[in-house]
């Protein structure tokens, strides 16, 4: 633990790097006794190296907006925030890759490729406060994960500092990198208990010439009529970029039609887009209407839905809860009718959307604190009956107590502690954050 004298010798020794001690007490938990904040990989390495040797637990924050994901300890000895190391570290547009320092936000390094007419193929949440550490840390995604995949799909190197300091390098940066084990698997998803990435390269795509979104409202709740159209989508030469179903709730707030609602995005070159919607509408079934937005509306579109989901930054107070779930894709129709009975019993609301490509799948949950725990347990029972997993991506850290935001162990659960300890001897860091408790 960190007293009064131990956190004179901490500034002594990292005489350099900004220091507060102002005791926080954050609804989300995840705080730090004391938060650091380091502006290079080499005082990353040093924060991390004192903390091994004097036994300090460290979390690690980037832009915040992850607070609530995981975490059974309200606090540790260390907040390692990554808010003053960002920036670019080298981009190569010949080759189509970028490497960037970890606290560095999305929306920062889709502004600095805008002028090379590049983007990073992910679409994570809250773009403007999400950085690319924590992107990367969670594997996060959105509904164009259809299209662009997810972090593990894009990120072809990275550098990471071990609890115990060391610096280590797994993958490279160029596209075509068969060498040795894909040490950035490891990584990518652990929640940052293995280690604090400093740097993050990855693939690049052009920025599309034209986007569309289609949208087909079902006039009655028929999942027949649902799955039928969805199938008939994913079998024909169509190739959306995200391919996701609103619930009715979810739909009247970003459509003003309280009805399943069906989001086809498309991006390419305008006389792709034409082919493609006139295709989507040759198929669409009766009794179901179609609308488009074109580039512009989609733009506005996009930015509202990636704001909405709770998260660290705007929503650190109310009683809020956000699901991730997978399911087999089609099966997300069946996850969002029974979602829409199950709110109705535990008198909370649910707004919801889920990928039919994919079969991922977001809920926001809102109500009482004990309606909103007995709705997720309920959630989760049904997705395990489906041979989903159902995850708490955001919870308050006093409901988050109560509940295995994480779900039962697995049996690989073994491999998981195995690595944690090669790695982690002392536990330091992010405690208690992963699966299980690691």
């Amino acid at each position: 633990m960190i007293t009064d004298e131990s956190l004179t010798e901490l500034m002594t020794y990292l005489k350099d790097i900004q220091i507060s001690d102002e005791d926080q007490h954050h609804p989300l938990g995840n705080s730090g006794r004391v938060t650091i904040f380091p502006k290079t990989e080499q005082e990353i390495s040093a924060v991390l190296e004192y903390a091994n040797i004097h036994n300090h637990s460290v979390f690690i924050m980037g832009g915040g907006t992850k607070r609530g994901y995981g975490g059974l300890l309200e606090k540790a000895d260390i907040l390692l925030s990554l808010a003053q190391y960002t920036g670019i570290v080298e981009h190569n547009p010949g080759d189509m890759t970028l490497t960037v320092k970890a606290g560095t936000s999305f929306q920062e390094i889709q502004n600095y490729l805008e002028p090379y007419k590049q983007k990073v193929p992910l679409d994570p949440f809250i773009p403007e406060h999400a950085t690319i550490g924590g992107i990367v840390s969670a594997n996060d995604s959105g509904p164009k994960r259809l299209g662009y995949g997810a972090a593990r799909d894009n990120v072809i190197g990275l550098r990471m500092v071990y609890p115990d300091g060391t610096l280590i390098r797994s993958g490279g940066k160029v596209v075509k990198n068969v060498a040795g084990y894909d040490m950035n698997k490891l990584f990518i998803g652990a929640m940052g208990t293995l280690g604090v990435a400093t740097q993050v390269t990855l693939k690049l795509r052009p920025i599309a010439k034209c986007e569309s979104i289609c949208f087909v409202s079902f006039s009655e709740s028929n999942v027949e009529e649902i799955r039928a159209f969805a199938v008939k989508v994913l079998d024909s030469m169509l190739e959306p970029i995200s391919f996701e179903l609103l619930n009715p709730s979810l739909a009247l707030k970003l459509t003003n039609k309280n009805q399943y609602t069906l989001l086809i995005a498309f991006e390419d070159v305008k006389s792709s887009l034409d082919y493609q919607e006139n295709i989507l509408k040759s198929i669409v079934p009766d009794k179901t209407t179609l609308r488009s937005l074109t580039k512009n509306e989609a733009k506005s579109f996009w930015d509202k839905f990636y704001n909405l989901q709770p998260n660290g930054i705007t929503n650190v107070t109310t009683q809020e809860a956000v699901l991730k779930i997978g399911v087999v894709n089609l099966d997300i129709i069946k996850i969002l009718q029974e979602a829409e009975h199950i709110g109705d019993i535990c008198h909370v609301s649910i707004e919801a959307h889920g990928g039919l490509g994919t079969g991922i799948c977001y809920m926001t949950i809102r109500g009482a604190n004990d309606d909103l725990l007995t709705a997720i347990q309920q959630i989760r029972k049904n997705v395990t009956t489906h041979g989903g997993f159902a995850v708490v991506k955001h919870l308050p850290f006093s409901l988050r107590k109560k509940i295995n935001v994480w779900g039962e162990k697995t049996a690989s659960h073994f491999l998981f502690e195995g690595i944690k300890q090669k790695i982690d001897t002392n536990t330091i860091l992010n405690k208690s954050r992963y699966v299980g408790g690691i």
